[in-house]
């Protein structure tokens, strides 16, 4: 696993993460939204690669001065625990280089398991974006 900021990314970094995030977010889950929102300048990006393809992916970037919202998170590769080791290294990273009193994101419904099973509590009503039913979670 790696954990840069913007910019520290190289190009190739940086087109792969993007090529995963469509691939998940657009392609597999049929979503229409706008991706590149400006806020992966100000964020930590952790990710797995393999073969110079990015195959695992999340960001984290401050809410607030105390809180830490992580989204975007991805894996291109299922059925092989990838998903639980990029989730306990992101938190772990975001511990070490951010340092904030809470971390918090706003999960798919169809994930709460998931997120629970590293710590994260359920803390909102069910609300949709993008058309998706998503969860406030904070751990």
């Amino acid at each position: 696993m790696r954990s840069k900021y913007f910019e520290e990314l190289s190009t190739n970094e940086l087109y792969e993460i993007l090529r995963a995030r469509a691939e998940i977010f657009v392609v597999e889950q049929n979503c229409v939204y706008q991706d590149l929102d400006g806020i992966d300048y100000e964020s930590l990006h952790v990710f797995a690669e393999e073969g110079g393809k990015v195959t695992a992916y999340l960001r984290a970037f401050y809410k607030d001065e105390d809180t830490v919202q992580m989204g975007r998170v991805l894996t291109l590769r299922h059925g092989e625990g990838l998903g639980g080791k990029l989730l306990r290294e992101g938190i772990a990273q975001i511990r070490a280089r951010m340092h904030p009193a809470k971390i918090c994101i706003d999960a798919q419904c169809y994930a709460t398991g998931f997120y629970e099973r590293e710590g994260f509590r359920i803390c909102s009503e069910e609300f949709l974006e993008d058309g998706i039913p998503h969860v406030r979670m904070v751990l």
